[in-house]
């Protein structure tokens, strides 16, 4: 009951920091120069048009109540007509979430799996050559632009040794998945479920390099806070305490240590995560994957305001709902934690 409680008064805080990231949003669209109407209509159309297609997307009005009318039609579901797609921005994002969820979690996955056992290795062995080791792939995880990551593995993988397919999407040119097969989006999900080895096998090829990328750029931050909370817990008391009761290194170190390491590794995670899902234009830019990224890149070159909000609504709503699952899960763990 007490999670329920904290659960409903968090979702309420959501709100005015929604509200917020939209106001913020909102006045910095407003205040770049430029016209997305102007680059929309081009150079040959009449003024007597051009001024219709300003009133029609509301820019001849005062700032205050372009936001009052946009604050109005989000409590209907309606985030506008993206000016560069000519859709629904609703029906944008719904057909671009997939695509860049399913390459974070991917990501993740990498990140997870090798930085954590990194990490702990790192703290179980203090000052050896693996602790050594591990704080210099943390070091290169931090320092190395992600832009370059990904152009790298291109280059290595796909140009010099022809190991990888080509930066084509998120399936090759030639093939396609039927939208009747398209269950969640998520082409490697969908294709097993339809039993199609053919597309998963593709979408799986193509997702490795995007993924590697994600991954060992989210795995610097996951290492150095396993490492360090995992050196904090196997220097308290109870730890040694444990130890000194004859309890095996194993359950030590898993039970006792890690358990009371996770919560802030589960705040990191969280945060990566989070990063990861507003943060992949460049990744997807350079391997041409047709997610959230991609889209938000494409919405700022060309000025497109609805566009542009509808993807820090979105990513700010993923923020807050993250941390909110963060919270519950050490709540859970760490029974000390107060609600």
């Amino acid at each position: 009951m007490r999670l329920i409680r904290y659960s409903i008064r968090r979702v309420l805080l959501l709100l005015p920091v929604l509200l917020a990231a939209m106001f913020i949003t909102f006045l910095l669209t407003r205040i770049v120069p430029g016209n997305p109407i102007d680059r929309v209509a081009g150079p040959y159309i009449s003024q007597e048009r051009r001024d219709e297609m300003k009133r029609a997307a509301r820019l001849d009005r005062p700032f205050y109540v372009q936001f009052a009318l946009y604050l109005g039609d989000l409590l209907r579901g309606d985030m506008g007509t993206s000016y560069t797609t000519a859709q629904a921005v609703t029906q944008d994002l719904r057909e671009k979430l997939p695509a860049t969820f399913e390459l974070v979690v991917f990501g993740m996955l990498i990140a997870v799996g090798l930085g954590l056992p990194i990490g702990i290795i790192g703290a179980l062995t203090r000052d050896s050559w693996p602790d050594q080791m591990g704080r210099v792939i943390s070091v290169i995880g931090v320092s190395v632009p992600i832009f370059w990551l990904a152009l790298m593995l291109l280059y290595l993988f796909y140009y010099q040794w022809n190991i990888a397919p080509a930066a084509t999407g998120r399936l090759p040119i030639a093939m396609s998945f039927p939208d009747d097969k398209i269950v969640t989006g998520m082409y490697s999900i969908d294709a097993l479920l339809a039993g199609d080895l053919e597309v998963l096998r593709a979408a799986l090829a193509a997702m490795v390099l995007p993924a590697v990328a994600t991954g060992l750029t989210a795995m610097a931050p996951i290492t150095r806070m396993a490492r360090s909370s995992m050196i904090n817990a196997l220097e308290s008391d109870y730890v040694r305490t444990a130890r000194t009761l004859g309890l095996p290194g194993w359950r030590v170190v898993l039970q006792h240590a890690f358990k009371n390491a996770l919560p802030p590794i589960l705040t990191i995670m969280a945060a990566v995560f989070g990063f990861a899902v507003g943060g992949e234009v460049l990744v997807e830019y350079i391997f041409a994957w047709p997610g959230l990224g991609l889209y938000a890149y494409n919405a700022i070159l060309a000025g497109d305001f609805p566009a542009i909000q509808g993807f820090i609504l979105l990513v700010t709503t993923a923020y807050v709902l993250i941390y909110l699952v963060v919270d519950l899960l050490n709540a859970v763990i760490d029974p000390r934690v107060q609600l």
